[in-house]
């Protein structure tokens, strides 16, 4: 397996475009963007758990409730959430002008919005410049693509990676948006997932919904779970492998690159976090379950005070087990050692072996250790707190799982984007 460029044009059979319609005053960047497949493909997505959901995901969860889709069409700047009927009626006519101007079934349309909760969508301006839109789809204009899907987000997210399936090359793509109302619960985010894997939408979807539960669900930047949550991937099935019918080997290599790609973009959403200056990853081993070590895991990065000590790069480690304590997993503090990493730090002092970490990956601090506060270089691990990337490492003695989340710090800017966000 390896990663290779072209984001979700990275497989065959797929193309994209993005522009400019105008949908919000003031905004010079593309705010709109088309992803199309040659063939139809199988599909899959997860969406929103908050009970207030954008019309565009109410009528995506209808057309792709069949395992079937050709295209995904989204915009940004406005949310259309909470429009009511004529809200619905405007994601009705996105999907309605992608399938007369691409000659296929509106059913078989993605649609997705991001923005502002509450303003009505000029769907009049997308239906104005989509066959400019759609007359621009080609491999290398997924680079127009990541762009227009864009709203806080300080740079553009896309990831591709190919693995070997039955002797033939399999890509997987994508890319997505999400900086802020970024919470557990989904992931929080829009992305979308293509692939020229040959698989049924029935094993597409049992590797999208078990991928997610450790990448996109363990990502957490403000506590805030969107209206417009969505996941969706295609697959049009032109690598030429053997479709994946059941569980197996090809099943295993396929989820292997899928969970691959997740996790890296997992790791971009919460690296991007509005206002963020750090990439907190927690890392809790030695739990009884993975989804024990994983709600730890989440507690930790979704605390903000946890948050707030890595802005001041504080190692106020109190504010760790704290947040643990109230994640309503058992776990006992005198059997727990915590750590704090850096893996730019290693190069200025070279790694130490934590945890059983290899050297030469990280230098690690340990600040706590079965129930006692340690003396600790502060300096020292104010360094390691100032890199762009840091690591809590959890060590518990109840078991052998491991756990993951990511998320990043809180900063005064975070309220300055988003104090005045709608005006």
């Amino acid at each position: 397996m390896q990663f290779v460029e072209g984001g979700v044009t990275a497989p065959k059979g797929f193309t994209a475009n993005g522009m400019l319609c105008g949908l919000r005053k003031g905004r010079t960047k593309n705010d709109t963007a088309l992803v199309f497949s040659e063939v139809p493909c199988t599909a899959s997505g997860v969406f929103t758990q908050n009970r207030v959901k954008a019309e565009c995901v109410k009528l995506t969860m209808q057309n792709i409730s069949d395992g079937t889709a050709q295209a995904a069409i989204a915009n940004s700047g406005i949310a259309n959430a909470c429009t009511g009927a004529q809200g619905y009626k405007n994601a009705e006519r996105m999907a309605a002008a992608v399938a007369n101007q691409l000659k296929i079934k509106k059913e078989d349309v993605i649609v997705c919005s991001t923005g502002v909760i509450g303003m009505q969508l000029p769907v009049e301006k997308i239906e104005e410049n989509i066959s400019t839109l759609a007359g621009g789809l080609s491999r290398e204009n997924h680079v127009q693509a990541r762009e227009a899907i864009m709203t806080t987000d300080t740079h553009y997210k896309e990831c591709a990676v190919q693995t070997l399936i039955g002797g033939k090359t399999v890509t997987i793509g994508a890319m997505c948006k999400g900086s802020g109302m970024i919470h557990i619960n989904m992931g929080t985010m829009l992305s979308f997932v293509t692939t020229d894997c040959a698989i049924s939408s029935a094993m597409l979807r049992k590797a999208l919904l078990s991928s997610i539960q450790g990448t996109y669900n363990c990502v957490s930047v403000d506590g805030d779970t969107s209206t417009n949550d969505t996941l969706t991937i295609m697959a049009n099935g032109l690598a030429g492998n053997e479709c994946i019918q059941s569980e197996g080997k090809d099943f295993d290599a396929f989820y292997e690159a899928l969970n691959t790609l997740n996790t890296e973009m997992a790791k971009k959403i919460a690296g991007d976090g509005e206002g963020a200056t750090h990439l907190i990853e927690c890392v809790v081993s030695g739990a009884k379950t993975v989804e024990s070590a994983r709600l730890l895991a989440k507690s930790v990065v979704s605390s903000s005070l946890v948050k707030a000590m890595f802005y001041g790069r504080d190692a106020n480690f109190g504010r760790i087990l704290c947040a643990m304590g109230y994640s309503g997993e058992v776990f006992s503090p005198e059997r727990t050692v915590i750590s704090l990493c850096s893996t730019k730090g290693a190069r200025r002092h070279g790694a130490t072996d934590v945890l059983g970490e290899p050297e030469g990956k990280e230098e690690c601090i340990r600040v706590f250790d079965h129930g006692v506060p340690l003396d600790f270089d502060e300096v020292r691990a104010k360094e390691i707190l100032s890199e762009d990337e840091v690591r809590v490492r959890v060590l518990l003695e109840d078991g052998t799982a491991q756990g993951v989340a990511w998320g990043c710090d809180l900063t005064y800017d975070y309220v300055k984007i988003n104090g005045d966000y709608r005006t």
